[in-house]
């Protein structure tokens, strides 16, 4: 069978970035199993893998805006530190999550100041070219149970 639209892939894959960095694998582990066609991975490695079966072995290197698109100045924010739960002590690095009407957002804190903090919404591979070592394991048909409400679209 192939990777169509409806189809579970499952997957093994090491991602790096340009640096050879490695970012996420699955080798090791289980692998990813994910619903192809409805943008449950990386646009550009769900375009590479359309139409694979298993035993497909690639290697792909996706752009930013086929990954997690440019990093944006937008989403860079500054809130007042009276903002975070009393005894929270903010420090660059960590990540914190903000309800939002859309949903849970997690933020990055990149800057402290004594009543300032400055937060990144950006995802933290945005602006990175994304290196995939990819093996596909399996394709099948999903389930109805698996298969979102407009499946038929």
């Amino acid at each position: 069978m192939k990777a169509e639209r409806g189809t579970i892939v499952t997957i093994h894959y090491d991602l790096t970035d340009t640096e050879g960095t490695v970012l996420d694998s699955s080798k090791g582990g289980e692998p990813l199993s994910y619903l192809h066609g409805y943008g449950n991975i990386v646009k550009g490695l769900e375009q590479e893998l359309e139409g694979a079966e298993p035993g497909y072995i690639s290697q792909v290197t996706v752009e930013p805006e086929d990954a997690y698109g440019e990093r944006t100045p937008d989403a860079m924010i500054e809130v007042p530190r009276s903002e975070f739960p009393e005894g929270m002590e903010p420090e660059p690095g960590m990540t914190v999550q903000a309800d939002t009407p859309g949903g849970a957002m997690y933020l990055q804190i990149t800057g402290v100041t004594e009543d300032r903090v400055t937060l990144d919404g950006n995802h933290p591979l945005a602006g990175k070219r994304l290196h995939f070592d990819v093996e596909v394991t399996d394709v099948r048909e999903a389930t109805e149970e698996e298969k979102p409400p407009d499946h038929d679209r």
